[in-house]
């Protein structure tokens, strides 16, 4: 049985659109960096995200590279962090973060819901009312929140995926309410940490069409249940 080892850091978050000026301008979501290991504390906000019936991914503050980062490590589970947020992107519109992977997933398939798994991504999950969607999506939802637990309406998922091409936009084979974007691609990158910046409110904007509700919560996640790695 193949472990699947992997380190998260976060500094700033979201940020203005111009390059920022003052701490005003800066809207941070998770500076793991900032915790301590020996305290097992993560920053003030964040807590467990949990599925039913589906083993928990563990997590942990560990000194990595010289600084505090999250330790995910995941066998066959699916779990993740969450801070529930409100954020408005029209204000701050931006959003940086840093990660590093041990490994991909062999079986991952952006396509398959048996290769739904990722060693590393982001959910971002709007405030959309279950009012603006249709019988069949509300049904659906319904149905995947009894049995999973807590399953957004619309939600934005940077991942890095094992095959599929990087500017890849999908739908989660689980839902079309879920798209994921394909950040990263392969393995050409492992073991390096990998700094990213995303405009979220143009990739929703080319999504979905017309601008974003707020920002309801932000979640980390490493999950290797469906591929059984």
């Amino acid at each position: 049985m193949k472990l699947v080892s992997l380190f998260f850091v976060f500094s700033a978050f979201l940020i203005v659109n111009e390059p920022p000026t003052s701490d005003e301008d800066i809207l941070p979501a998770g500076r793991f960096s900032e915790c301590s290991p020996e305290d097992k504390q993560l920053p003030e906000g964040w807590e467990e995200l949990t599925f039913r019936r589906i083993a928990e991914t563990k997590y942990s503050l560990v000194e990595k590279d010289g600084r505090t980062v999250v330790k995910a490590e995941s066998e066959e589970s699916a779990s993740g962090l969450i801070t529930r947020k409100t954020i408005d992107l029209q204000e701050y519109p931006v959003m940086r973060w840093r990660w590093k992977t041990e490994q991909v997933l062999e079986d991952g398939d952006v396509y398959s819901k048996s290769g739904d798994d990722y060693p590393v991504r982001i959910y971002l999950m709007f405030d959309y009312s279950m009012r603006e969607l249709s019988w069949w999506q509300r049904n659906q939802i319904r149905a995947a929140r009894i049995f999973h637990g807590e399953v957004p309406t619309r939600a934005l998922n940077y991942i890095w995926d094992t095959h599929s091409e990087k500017g890849t936009v999908v739908e989660n084979p689980y839902t079309d309410l879920v798209k994921m974007i394909v950040i990263e691609s392969g393995d050409e990158n492992v073991g390096k940490w990998m700094e990213y910046e995303v405009n979220v409110l143009e990739d929703y904007r080319d999504i979905y069409g017309g601008d974003p509700p707020p920002i309801e919560g932000i979640a980390i996640m490493t999950d290797t249940d469906d591929t059984e790695s």
